[in-house]
């Protein structure tokens, strides 16, 4: 039996940004995919207007992402926020705005990632992060009984 030694929180957090700088991701990538990124959802016709009827000045919500993803994908403990509140407020976004967010997101990636890893790297995470605000937002629709039903 094979047992890895307990890593402290610490050296957890030295091996993977380690292993994200191998992948070429590090604070000025993050920046210029935040910015990158968020410049194509005010442009789409789908994400555009959710965000366009909250924000007004980007420039913090910017700071906040890149605080975001930084703590995402570095682990460098920047950002403290809370995203589950934050989207339920939402009421308009629907599945298929994840789905359009995703693919935004991954085309970004595509065209500015340093590595494949990186696209990788970032696209796992997204993807745990819809999923879980997804299962915030709407629950898990297949468990819940139809109204009416009588069941």
């Amino acid at each position: 039996m094979n047992i890895e030694p307990i890593r402290s929180a610490p050296e957890r957090r030295a091996e993977l940004q380690a292993q994200a700088a191998a992948l070429g991701i590090d604070e000025a990538y993050i920046d210029r995919l935040v910015e990158a990124f968020y410049r194509k959802v005010r442009q789409d016709g789908m994400l555009g207007p959710v965000f366009a009827r909250r924000i007004v000045d980007w420039s913090p919500h910017l700071a906040r992402m890149k605080a975001f993803w930084g703590s995402v994908a570095l682990n460098s403990g920047q950002y403290s926020g809370k995203p589950v509140p934050a989207h339920l407020a939402l009421k308009e976004v629907r599945h298929a705005h994840f789905e359009r967010w995703l693919a935004l997101f991954q085309e970004t990636l595509e065209e500015t990632a340093p590595t494949p890893g990186a696209v990788f790297h970032f696209m796992e995470r997204a993807q745990r992060i819809a999923t879980s605000l997804q299962l915030a937002m709407f629950g898990l629709p297949e468990l819940q009984t139809p109204k009416g039903d009588g069941k």
